[in-house]
């Protein structure tokens, strides 16, 4: 196995074709408002300016889907969503269709614009996977064909058609249907090049970290094997001397073979840490308040009290505290989320761990003023700026975003769901009524198994070198 698929699998964090992860919501309807401005100008200008007979009722119902579309992704869904592979590739076959139709009504192929049927398949070729690519360009084809075969045909006022000679008509159809292969297949390749590239570079600095930790593991083994090689040498001297002396004293004749026995094994011990480290499998697991007081240490003591409370669950569910898998992105993800607390809280944070049967979850709040109205609905998204004339909410702070978009991400990486709101809820050691960030996770993709509970880890596994 390679070193880099190595260390990116041991990560968890490296996913081969889901960069579709990273398509927002906010870009694609962005780019429909431009369609919608785009064939709304192309209908009154082909009416206005040249004069073409064009169903402007039925076109415009066409345009006026697309209008829809949007309104119902901008006000069901979060203005900082993140689309999965199956949601991109349905709205990108809404446009291709809505275009297609569009086209039908205003003389198929004959019509200069059939051209951007090549742009919901480049689109998802640089943000999707390959079947759902293929997949969006074979049905682009098929609309292709099909409006080259049913179409109203442009006529002017006077009723005189305007039409393409047929060989024309089929260049015309040879070349969208080779524009969408080649560019399909063009920005697929360019676009995983450069994310297997990230991945590698991300994957060799990873290597490269643990590497430089398995050295400096070495250079303490190497010194400690240097400085305990004359006391376990003159150790195995003297015991090997009264093996000689005692053999009329089987009593201490063993004793004296198990001190020599011992000596070795210390020698192996060294020796075998000095050719690699060690994985030590009884640290993958940890209470959920370990996890929590980890994430929390860094700032126990920055002028700010930290209250911590476990809830266990109503009747019906396990009221044991759950062990849960010791993630470094679980942790750092918390660790942000609860600095982003502490930087804005005026005294008090609360982080409320809870649990079900079927779900964990932890909630952060503090009780500072809260999230900005118009920061709320993009919470998450990097490089967040505060408005023009706007106070800094913190002094010091240029607040980006960058935090709790690192936060956000590691968590939904590791199977999280986050909702961030403000809440106002009094506590009898003060008044919460700042941020609150409620993370949850299903029990089965953080919580460890019962074997792991019971302690059942088996042997410690040696790093590959």
């Amino acid at each position: 196995m390679s070193p880099t698929r190595t260390v990116s699998e041991q990560a968890g964090l490296l996913r081969p074709g889901q960069r579709n992860q990273w398509v927002r919501l906010r870009t694609l309807t962005g780019l429909r408002w431009v369609a919608v401005v785009g064939q709304s100008a192309a209908l009154l200008a082909a009416i206005y300016w040249f004069g073409l007979d064009i169903p402007i009722g039925a076109a415009a119902c066409v345009v006026g889907l697309a209008i829809i579309a949007n309104l119902i992704a901008i006000f069901v869904y979060p203005e900082n969503k993140r689309l999965t592979e199956g949601e991109a590739l349905v709205m990108l076959l809404f446009d291709a269709a809505q275009l297609a139709l569009l086209l039908a009504l205003t003389g198929g192929l004959n019509n200069p614009f059939a051209l951007l049927l090549l742009t919901p398949v480049t689109i998802s070729a640089t943000a999707l996977s390959y079947r759902p690519t293929a997949f969006l360009g074979l049905v682009t084809l098929i609309m292709a064909t099909l409006i080259a075969r049913f179409h109203l045909s442009l006529t002017d006022k006077a009723g005189i058609p305007h039409e393409l000679p047929e060989i024309f008509l089929l260049g015309y159809w040879i070349a969208i249907m080779i524009g969408i292969a080649f560019l399909a297949f063009y920005a697929q390749k360019v676009s995983s090049e450069i994310s297997s590239m990230s991945e590698a570079l991300l994957a060799t600095q990873m290597a490269l970290a643990r590497e430089q930790k398995l050295t400096d593991l070495g250079g303490v083994v190497a010194a400690a094997a240097h400085e305990l090689g004359t006391p376990l040498a003159t150790i195995k001297l003297v015991s090997s001397e009264l093996l000689e002396e005692l053999e009329d004293h089987p009593e201490l004749h063993e004793d004296a073979a198990l001190i020599r026995n011992q000596a070795d094994r210390c020698r192996d011990i060294l020796r075998s840490m000095g050719r690699a480290g060690k994985d030590d499998r009884k640290l993958h697991t940890a209470p959920l308040a370990t996890m929590i007081d980890e994430a929390a240490e860094p700032h126990q003591d920055r002028g700010k009290v930290l209250h911590m409370r476990l809830e266990p669950p109503a009747r019906g569910d396990d009221p044991r505290e759950p062990n849960i898998q010791r993630r470094p992105e679980v942790i750092h993800g918390l660790r942000n989320l609860i600095q982003n607390a502490v930087d804005f809280a005026d005294g008090n944070v609360w982080i409320d761990a809870y649990w079900t049967d079927d779900r964990i979850g932890i909630q952060i709040s503090d009780d500072g003023a809260g999230y900005p109205a118009h920061i709320l609905p993009r919470i998450g998204d990097p490089f967040m700026r505060r408005r023009r004339g706007e106070e800094r909410e913190r002094p010091g702070y240029d607040g980006m975003g960058l935090g709790l978009f690192i936060a956000k991400t590691l968590l939904e990486r590791s199977g999280a769901e986050l909702s961030f709101a403000n809440g106002a809820e009094t506590k009898p050691d003060g008044q919460r009524r700042g941020a609150v960030v409620d993370v949850q996770w299903p029990r089965a993709a953080i919580g460890a198994s019962r074997a792991t509970d019971s302690g059942g880890l088996g042997e410690n596994q040696r790093f590959d070198a």
